[in-house]
């Protein structure tokens, strides 16, 4: 199937630059594309694996994706979707961050063969500001720049600095050097990164001649409009240690019937059939939420691998249907690491309501007593009806106990040893 037929297919074409004449590319032929990743903090987020899994859609295809880690456009901070400016990272940060980034991303695409990796850095550091300005910034007339959305919004609420002004001029500059290096004919990215796009397009134009094209994805919201990768916690990132695979597990089991169908043809390679088959069961029996399970499962498998994914799926299923007993160590740590936890040592004597109390479960002692006899706490699986005292005795593993009020909420009391 053409590319940009399955791209419309599962929503993700938004915006395209001639599209007739690239469709008629990819017909005969196979083409260098890019994305790029500014390292703005040390590891990815879910907000960027729309991008990834794009670029490795059209690598699935046959396509050769470059893969650019913006070490130089990092120093500078794209005004894209921002309301202000900035806070510059140092050269040191930005090095050690896109390092990092590298690392992600060589888990994604095959560089030993098709795939290329670069950084900008490699062709932006030596450059001298007055050969840049007349080779390169001639090409721009500030009303061109300025009626870029990215732009003219920042002009019109709080300001915009030289600095991010020029980010855009920099970006084309990338463009254009993986046109002469490599043949790159496209650029694809955010629907956020539009007109910077669109002035490579323009500026490989001006000095080559020649035709390329540039490609967004649409914005990622959730059927309530907010933002798609935010949590309460902050956001969830690609790094297995700043978001575990069993968080990243339940943030997309998590995903609601009204955006789980839309995430699937986003964020998983199966077929559109196989998607709407389980659109269709999704309806029949929404309670057994099959579709959000098979999406957890396929993104968490993609970033972590399928036995990071498999463990996930089964701490999952033992926490919130199975049995607690059966988790291990690991397993109680990674599956409750962000829900309220509270150290108690060995020799305290402490009750279930003192706990709950404690925990910030309930306001008070009449309130846990009700959720007692209501059959409201759980520990360590088992329905607990009167203020038992806690003890290393009852303890999972001697020394953890796992409480949950209702079908939800759940909290980690750990003994310790002294």
């Amino acid at each position: 199937m053409n590319i940009i037929i399955d791209l419309k297919k599962r929503g993700l074409f938004y915006q395209c630059t001639e599209e007739k004449e690239l469709e008629n590319i990819l017909n005969k032929k196979k083409i260098s594309l890019y994305a790029g990743f500014d390292p703005t903090a040390e590891s990815l987020h879910v907000g960027n694996l729309l991008l990834i899994i794009t670029l490795k859609r059209f690598e699935m295809s046959g396509h050769k994706p470059i893969v650019l880690v913006g070490g130089a456009t990092g120093l500078i901070g794209d005004p894209s979707g921002k309301k202000e400016e900035r806070v510059l990272n140092n050269e040191q940060t930005v090095e050690f961050y896109s390092s990092q980034i590298k690392k992600q991303l060589e888990r994604f695409f095959d560089f030993n063969k098709k795939a290329v990796l670069v950084n900008n850095y490699d062709w932006t550091k030596n450059l001298k500001v007055i050969d840049f300005l007349r080779g390169i910034g001639k090409h721009f007339s500030v009303g061109y720049m300025l009626a870029k959305e990215s732009v003219k919004t920042r002009v019109n609420t709080s300001g915009i600095s030289f600095t991010e002004f020029s980010y855009m001029i920099l970006q084309a500059y990338d463009f254009l050097q993986l046109y002469k290096k490599y043949g790159c004919v496209l650029q694809v990215g955010g629907s956020d990164q539009w007109g910077n796009i669109t002035a490579g397009v323009d500026l490989i134009k001006r000095v080559e001649g020649k035709e390329v094209f540039g490609l967004t994805t649409p914005l990622i919201t959730t059927k309530e409009g907010k933002k798609f990768g935010k949590t309460e916690k902050g956001a969830v990132w690609l790094d297995p240690n700043k978001t575990t695979p069993y968080q990243f597990y339940q943030f997309w089991v998590n995903t609601s019937d009204d955006d789980v169908i839309k995430f699937l043809k986003y964020f998983t390679f199966l077929d559109i059939e196989k998607i709407n088959e389980l659109e269709e069961k999704l309806k029949k029996d929404p309670q057994k939420r099959e579709a959000q399970k098979v999406l957890a499962k396929e993104v968490t498998s993609f970033v972590h691998g399928k036995e990071a994914a498999l463990r996930a799926e089964k701490v999952s299923e033992l926490l919130f249907y199975g049995d607690v007993k059966k988790l291990s160590p690991e397993d109680i740590k990674n599956a409750l690491s962000d829900v309220p936890h509270l150290f108690v040592k060995k020799q305290e004597e402490k009750t279930i309501i003192d706990l709950l109390l404690e925990l910030g479960a309930v306001k008070s002692k009449r309130e846990a007593r009700e959720l007692l006899s209501k059959k409201g706490i759980y520990v360590n699986g088992e329905i607990v009806l009167d203020n038992i005292k806690i003890s290393k005795n009852i303890a999972l593993h001697n020394r953890y106990f796992i409480i949950k009020k209702g079908k939800k909420n759940y909290y980690l009391v750990e003994l310790e040893s002294v």
